[in-house]
């Protein structure tokens, strides 16, 4: 058998064993983490679902943020400039590829004579933004 055609153990624990280390941990005798390891209780959860099942929500650790007055205000006006951001870079986007489209369109109705004679009218600042345009259609 290769290591991929192992069967799997899967531990089923009596509600005797379970109100024990449930008892250990509300004693003070173990952490979640010291039953988890002297056991070898795996999964991160277990442990928690029988302190939970058995009504000892006390023992979970709660945790308390502590911020300042205006931070949740702070916090709230970032997300909204990311997503007017992100808003004006999806609008940004289509209008480029549109232009994009656009500049093709025309160049296949012009004739070779017709390009050179547009080419040339161009400003230097133009000239290099349709070359862009075209390198990144190659």
């Amino acid at each position: 058998m290769t290591p991929f055609q192992e069967k799997r153990l899967t531990m089923r624990y009596s509600n005797a064993f379970k109100l024990k280390i449930v008892e250990e941990i509300e004693k003070g005798r173990l952490t979640v983490t010291e039953a988890s390891r002297l056991y070898e209780i795996n999964g991160n959860q277990t442990i928690y679902n029988w302190i939970r099942k058995y009504g000892k929500n006390h023992l979970i650790q709660k945790f308390v943020r502590v911020e300042m007055k205006n931070e949740k205000d702070i916090i709230k006006a970032k997300e909204e400039r990311i997503r007017e951001l992100e808003e004006a870079l999806a609008a940004l986007t289509l209008q480029n590829i549109c232009q994009e489209c656009y500049i093709e369109t025309v160049e296949s109705r012009l004739t070779e004579e017709e390009k050179k004679t547009a080419f040339s009218s161009l400003s230097p600042e133009q000239k290099r933004v349709l070359e862009r345009i075209r390198s990144r259609r190659r």
